[in-house]
């Protein structure tokens, strides 16, 4: 008998903040003052979501060069 192949898991498109944070090792608190104000939210009822690509750019925008290391 063969195994039954397992479809490709979901690719996670948004996270709650919370997750955001866990992602970046950083404090609510640190999100709150440092991240949110200078990403986009999806905000869905009283939730927030956080898209992947805006945590993936704000990274790339304060990922510090080779020389400033």
């Amino acid at each position: 008998m063969t195994p039954r192949r397992q479809p490709p898991p979901t690719p996670c498109l948004a996270m709650t903040v919370a997750q955001a944070c866990d992602a970046l090792s950083i404090s609510y608190e640190i999100w709150k003052r440092e991240v949110e104000p200078e990403i986009r939210l999806v905000r869905i009822g009283s939730r927030k979501l956080v898209p992947r690509v805006e945590l993936e750019r704000w990274l790339d925008a304060h990922a510090l060069a080779a020389d400033d290391k």
